[in-house]
């Protein structure tokens, strides 16, 4: 499996996440304490929004273990961003190579997930034929997670994307046990339109892998008063992670299961419950 952390709030050097933090992402490459893997070392990948209002965010992804990359490290010391992703592989059985490294882009839009789809070899070509025809184009790599993106776009993520992913976790549970696979999706995922940041949790077995949200800024404040990082972001800065970066006491709250959240938005931060859709 994988691990992966979004981050929303003051923009920030890349680097203030990725490599500061004493359990960072960085250091869970090598020393995952949650993870399936202790070491995640198939390829990485960061997305980041400018504060300029551009098409699209950018990506860097490569193949290599994150822990050694010069570039990922030159990049984080220079790039600065409101919003971004990243993301350190562990594969499940597909090809390491540049095109199956997360974060997915569309448009706007940023994807990744930790998880899979069991036995996806037996239901790809169905799941893929499900696929929106004029979408197919730009499925580049051989991942489950990216069929997952496309299928979430098929079925409406630009406008309504709880239901979009509720509709293709749906069709992943039908076409699964149609395969005869007792429990075909195990999922952690997050998507992003530039605005607002969405991190599902979800496995058809209800055991899902671990993820977490930070507290409120404003309330880690009266709790540790002389961190200086904490006095220089905003009150609506947040991290989701698939396990913390450190053992701050306070900082971190497990998502439940089977829930979704939301950061940012008029209606601001949210959980909620999550069920897969029939599609």
């Amino acid at each position: 499996m994988c691990r992966w952390l979004a981050y929303s709030g003051t923009p920030l050097l890349l680097e203030t996440i990725l490599y500061k933090p004493a359990h960072s992402l960085i250091d869970q490459s090598l020393h995952s304490k949650l993870g399936v893997e202790t070491t995640n070392g198939d390829g990485f990948g960061v997305g980041w929004y400018t504060q300029e209002a551009t098409a699209t965010p950018a990506t860097f992804r490569d193949i290599g273990p994150a822990w050694n990359n010069r570039n990922l490290r030159e990049i984080a010391d220079h790039v600065r961003s409101p919003l971004f992703f990243a993301h350190i592989r562990a594969s499940t059985g597909t090809a390491v190579q540049q095109t199956n490294c997360h974060p997915f882009r569309h448009g706007r839009w940023l994807f990744m997930h930790n998880g899979a789809i069991t036995d996806f070899h037996r239901m790809r070509r169905d799941l893929t034929l499900l696929v929106d025809p004029a979408l197919y184009p730009d499925v580049e790599g051989t991942t489950d997670s990216e069929v997952m993106f496309h299928l979430a776009l098929t079925f409406g993520l630009e406008a309504d994307p709880p239901g979009a992913v509720a509709r293709m976790a749906g069709v992943v549970e039908r076409v699964g046990r149609e395969h005869g696979v007792e429990y075909p999706l195990q999922m952690t995922l997050a998507i992003s339109d530039g605005e607002r940041l969405w991190a599902f949790r979800y496995s058809s077995q209800g055991a899902s892998r671990t993820l977490f949200y930070s507290s409120r800024v404003d309330a880690l404040r009266r709790l540790h008063p002389d961190m200086e990082f904490l006095q220089e972001v905003s009150d609506e800065t947040r991290l989701v992670v698939s396990e913390p970066l450190g053992n701050l006491p306070g900082a971190w709250n497990e998502v439940p299961e089977s829930t979704f959240g939301i950061v940012g938005g008029p209606a601001g931060d949210s959980l909620h419950p999550f069920t897969p859709q029939a599609a």
